[in-house]
């Protein structure tokens, strides 16, 4: 008898996780971060619909450049901002804010950072955030509850195959996970259509990043995530560590023109989804959000 494959997401430590949503990037959000938000955004021209409310998922983390080129896509649209840990506020909303002498105070492009529209947005942005959610299910979920009815989300974030080198090299050497297991694009499209989502499509393409050193290796990396499983390494290590962790990733050499630098490769998906009309089956007894309804009573009898 065959067993359905398990497409649960991966263990991942909540405290982990938590501390990682309250980490401030020290200069600004992380370059990966923003080269896949320039990709994710040139994605935008082939989805014809015109939002009139766009919301961006944290941002600061996600990529503040990124946000500057969505908001200068939709010049017209309602703009918002969230960000989930409120010490970030504050920081993001100084970084996306324009100068009083900026043209686009005229053109409804300020971002607001209160609560979102009752109904939700027509898109929802949410770039390289999945990935490092303690429970990405509850998440998409939340996603679900953002976007309006015919709206659409666009996400992008890591794949299974990302640092494969430094999880080979950390088994090799007998040290604990060097990170927490992500998550296949196939899956990511079930969960969404299991939220309510529809027609997703998924991408996937790999990016390789070389280094000179481990110093310069580690420092990026470090701005890219964390090590979010819970078997990792329970104590802080020393300066012989670092030592030991340099002296390998130095094994970590690419081919041809990469030859002598650490090479590292990173899966990313991009996804983008459309939120249908709900279509509820009445019983006896049923549930249905004031939402919901007043979306049923717009499209009339519900199917």
């Amino acid at each position: 008898m065959s067993t359905a494959p398990d497409r649960r997401p991966p263990t991942i430590d909540p405290a982990a996780a938590a501390r990682w949503l309250r980490w401030v990037p020290a200069e600004g959000s992380p370059w990966l971060h923003e080269e896949i938000g320039r990709r994710m955004e040139d994605r935008l021209q082939w989805i014809k619909a015109q939002p009139a409310t766009w919301a961006d998922w944290s941002p600061l983390h996600g990529g503040l450049e990124a946000h500057a080129l969505v908001s200068k896509r939709y010049p017209k649209a309602a703009s918002y901002v969230v960000e989930q840990e409120r010490g970030l506020v504050e920081r993001t909303a100084s970084a996306v804010s324009m100068p009083w002498w900026s043209t686009r105070r005229w053109q409804g492009g300020a971002a607001r950072f209160d609560s979102l529209p009752e109904t939700g947005v027509d898109l929802l942005w949410a770039n390289m955030a999945l990935h490092m959610a303690a429970d990405p299910q509850a998440l998409i979920g939340e996603w679900h509850r953002s976007v309006a009815t015919n709206g659409f989300l666009m996400f992008s974030c890591f794949g299974p195959d990302t640092v494969h080198e430094l999880r080979a090299l950390y088994a090799r050497h007998g040290w604990p996970p060097a990170g927490h297991e992500f998550t296949d694009m196939h899956d990511w499209g079930d969960m969404l259509v299991g939220a309510g989502f529809a027609e997703p499509v998924m991408d996937m393409e790999r990016i390789v990043l070389t280094w000179a050193t481990p110093e310069a290796a580690l420092a990026e990396l470090r701005t890219l995530g964390r090590n979010l499983h819970p078997a990792r390494f329970a104590q802080l290590r020393g300066k012989g560590w670092r030592r030991r962790l340099g002296d390998a990733l130095s094994e970590l050499h690419g081919i041809a023109e990469n030859e002598g630098r650490i090479t590292l490769t990173f899966e990313i998906i991009y996804g983008h989804a459309f939120k249908p009309a709900p279509r509820v089956s009445l019983s006896s007894e049923s549930a249905v959000s004031l939402r919901e309804m007043r979306t049923m009573l717009q499209r009339g009898r519900p199917g």
